[in-house]
């Protein structure tokens, strides 16, 4: 597999068309080229700089595979790369915009029982220009310009845990919120992490002051351990402190996704644990009726319990929405998609739950549109308050 010509910064552009002895001028033509989802061999540069860029440089380094459109307008995406790897994600339209998912890992390492990126394990991380890769091929195939995008919000909440993958994380994030590229904005993007401490910390000093989104799941060590092996290497102690961290060097409030699992973690004493562990913090809780992966044994909560939690929390001073569910006939858990391919399945699967909630994004995030009720917003348009 050659580089990846995405992956470079603008200043790394210019620095190639000044090696080749071309003009200024090309560096611009070639950010505008790839903004715009061109391969290499579509852009207008001479034929000699293309053709030493096609020496080094993969011509399309993701390329759409398939995709499945829901109901509701909601798009999934299998993403091909191009050694022959499989990556997916989701386009969610609202009035205000479109949101877009995106992973940032081949698999994933972190061992998360309610997820289904992590069956296989890690098979590699993705560069910086592979994970703005997806999002250049969905702007492009829906028609965005720069000046008009179709894609308007992120979300790196698809397969990969972003902060295992820490350097070409901030690298694309330096990249996207350029204004030489596509210059979308921190605060309309959202990172889900499981809560690698350190790397949080780290992220709290680099001047990206995206929302930053911490998947919790349970009240106490014991009991997220459970699901989320991570839980043996840091404490919620340790996450809430860097959480703080955060806010302190950002001022942006941050959030917490917790999902309802039948039996596990969502009963009153379970409401009433975490509104005292969170009381008094600037943060929102984002509840999610859990997506149910078919090779697992957890299974979601009812839609009564889930009110009923979600009530409990407010009424004790948390701010907190319960997720409304998005493409649920396109659905399947954070993966399935890329593992039915995999496994040589033609459609996507559908997990025991999913016909009634399945979630939108890989099964992460949704916000809603404006004039739906408190309870159905994902704590994404929370956080941006």
């Amino acid at each position: 597999m050659k580089a990846v010509l995405q992956d470079k910064t603008y200043e790394e552009l210019a620095a190639l068309v000044a090696q080749a002895g071309e003009k200024p001028f090309r560096a611009k033509q070639l950010a505008e080229g790839l903004t715009q989802g061109k391969r290499i061999s579509e852009i207008p540069v001479p034929a000699a700089l293309r053709a030493a860029l096609l020496e080094q440089f993969e011509d399309e380094p993701v390329r759409i595979e398939r995709v499945f459109t829901a109901k509701d307008g909601t798009k999934k995406f299998l993403f091909a790369l191009a050694d022959g790897n499989l990556i997916e994600g989701v386009l969610m339209k609202y009035k205000y915009g479109n949101t877009q998912c995106v992973s940032t890992q081949v698999g994933c390492r972190m061992g998360c029982k309610f997820c289904a990126s992590t069956l296989g394990g890690l098979v590699r991380n993705l560069s910086a220009g592979e994970i703005l890769g997806q999002i250049l091929a969905v702007n492009r195939a829906e028609g965005g310009v720069k000046d008009r995008r179709a894609v308007t919000n992120l979300v790196l909440m698809g397969s990969g845990e972003p902060f295992d993958n820490y350097d070409q994380v901030v690298r694309f994030l330096r990249n996207v919120t350029d204004s030489r590229g596509m210059g979308i904005s921190a605060r309309n993007i959202s990172l889900s992490t499981c809560g690698l401490v350190p790397q949080m910390r780290a992220f709290a000093q680099e001047g990206i002051p995206l929302n930053l989104t911490v998947s919790l799941h349970a009240v106490t060590d014991r009991e997220r351990a459970r699901t989320m092996p991570v839980a043996r290497a840091y404490s919620i102690r340790e996450i809430l402190d860097a959480c703080a961290f955060y806010f302190e060097k950002t001022g942006r409030r941050y959030i917490f996704e917790y999902s309802l699992i039948a039996g596990e973690n969502c009963d009153p004493a379970h409401a009433e644990a975490l509104a005292e562990l969170l009381r008094g913090r600037p943060c929102h809780v984002n509840l999610i009726r859990l997506n149910e992966v078919r090779e697992r044994s957890l299974r979601a909560t009812g839609e009564r319990e889930a009110q009923a939690f979600l009530k409990a929390l407010t009424a004790r001073g948390i701010s907190a929405t319960l997720r409304r569910s998005m493409g649920s006939d396109i659905g399947g858990a954070c993966g399935q998609l890329r593992a039915s391919y995999v496994n040589g399945e033609e459609e996507p699967p559908m997990s025991q739950g999913s016909r009634k909630r399945t979630e939108s994004c890989c099964g992460k995030r949704s916000r809603a549109p404006k004039g739906e009720t408190a309870n159905e917003e994902s704590g994404e348009e929370e956080a941006q308050r």
